[in-house]
């Protein structure tokens, strides 16, 4: 547009020269020299005021010229003023706000994304998942997130709730099958340590017992007390020693809630387990292994949680789209956080385009506002010339005619 106005200019300079010489021989060109003249005169002066909005027209420091780039941080500190008095009020925010439908809208993408999105807006959500949870710091997180269990295990005392399970168990009889695996496990580790159990009799027996081999006897007696015992107590739920075993926990349960003593115990294992380095340690480990899974399945379209997520957001499009009340509160929400951003916020987010702008060169912000808005200015200059054309023909046919 630039060289089209330039152009123009030139052309109106050739129109004028051939025109005036010819115009003593040619009757009528002293209206296209008047023409031509004027039209110059325009583009001269619209050019010129074109320039000095950028640089200073040939490089000649005139006053009053090369205006944007020495001016660039008072405009800068207007376009901030402008900004926050016109736009980042939380009035005109409450207004805007009140006027959309920020939850529909939401519902409409989540439910049926633009075709220029694809498939890729859940795809996109589970990759967002995945790169927040690669972008935390591990050590860090795992932290934080153990310091803030090991708070609250601290502020809860423990006993009371353990006592009152074991009694709810208790009476439920959901302690059963419990007690009878520890029976069952107890007759498994006992058959496999069956030649060790031997090997300790034999070695406290007296040298007359591994003489006549009565060594042997009283291990086999032994142990088949042992598995005698044991059989008993699976099968009878009244045998003496699974009553005593049941007496104890009835016990325990009612220590762990009403004994000071007891329950101070429990308060010191707690504490222990919680600043034991070990238990730090294997929660590390839990937590970046759950974390890698978590990250795994986000990446993988065939996961489960891959699955679950796309649907979730199905789900929560819908709920979006039909529910009036969700949309509501949804809108609500959306237009208080926006109103409050721009209330607590609103001076920084100007201040920011403040800031910017005053950090730009005089040369970047004459290319950036040139480049935004040249287009138009060059345009100015191509109806310079022809409404200056046409003022000086105008002028000219009025000396003639009437003067």
């Amino acid at each position: 547009m630039r060289r089209v106005a330039t152009g123009l200019l030139v052309l109106m300079a050739i129109i004028f020269v051939i025109a005036r010489s010819f115009e003593e021989r040619v009757s009528g060109l002293d209206f296209v020299t008047a023409f031509a003249e004027a039209a110059m005169v325009g583009a001269l002066a619209d050019w010129f005021a074109v320039t000095a909005l950028f640089r200073h027209p040939l490089g000649i420091p005139i006053p009053h010229t090369a205006i944007i780039p020495t001016n660039k941080d008072r405009i800068a500190d207007s376009m901030a003023r402008f900004l926050r008095s016109n736009f980042l009020t939380p009035a005109v925010v409450a207004r805007r706000m009140r006027a959309m439908n920020v939850a529909r809208a939401a519902g409409d993408y989540l439910t049926a994304p633009p075709p220029e999105a694809g498939p890729g807006v859940r795809a996109g959500a589970t990759e967002l998942l995945a790169q927040a949870l690669e972008s935390l710091d591990p050590q860090r997180l795992g932290d934080h997130v153990r310091h803030g269990l090991a708070a609250q295990l601290e502020r809860l005392e423990v006993s009371p709730l353990l006592g009152q399970m074991l009694s709810a168990a208790i009476a439920d009889k959901r302690h059963l099958p419990l007690l009878e695996s520890i029976v069952r496990w107890a007759g498994r580790t006992l058959e496999a340590n069956e030649s060790l159990v031997r090997t300790m009799i034999h070695d406290r027996a007296n040298a007359l017992l591994r003489f006549t081999g009565l060594d042997e006897r009283l291990a086999n007696s032994v142990l088949d007390g042992l598995y005698r015992l044991l059989a008993e107590m699976l099968v009878d739920p009244d045998h003496p020693l699974r009553t005593k075993v049941e007496e104890g926990l009835e016990k325990l349960a009612h220590d762990l809630v009403h004994d000071p003593e007891t329950r101070a115990r429990v308060e010191g294992m707690k504490q222990e387990m919680i600043g034991n380095p070990a238990v730090a340690g294997w929660w590390q480990g839990v937590w970046e292994r759950l974390r890698g899974s978590l990250i795994e399945a986000a990446r993988n379209p065939d996961s489960q949680l891959g699955g679950q997520f796309a649907g979730a957001l199905q789900e929560l499009g819908d709920a979006l789209r039909s529910d009036v009340r969700l949309q509501s509160q949804v809108n609500r929400f959306a237009r208080r956080s926006a109103v409050g951003i721009t209330g607590r916020y609103g001076d920084q987010i100007v201040r920011l385009v403040s800031e910017t702008v005053k950090r730009w060169d005089a040369t970047t912000i004459t290319q950036r506002v040139e480049g935004a808005v040249g287009r138009d200015l060059q345009f100015i200059r191509i109806n310079g010339t022809l409404v200056g054309g046409l003022v000086g023909l105008t002028i000219h046919a009025v000396d003639v005619w009437v003067l």
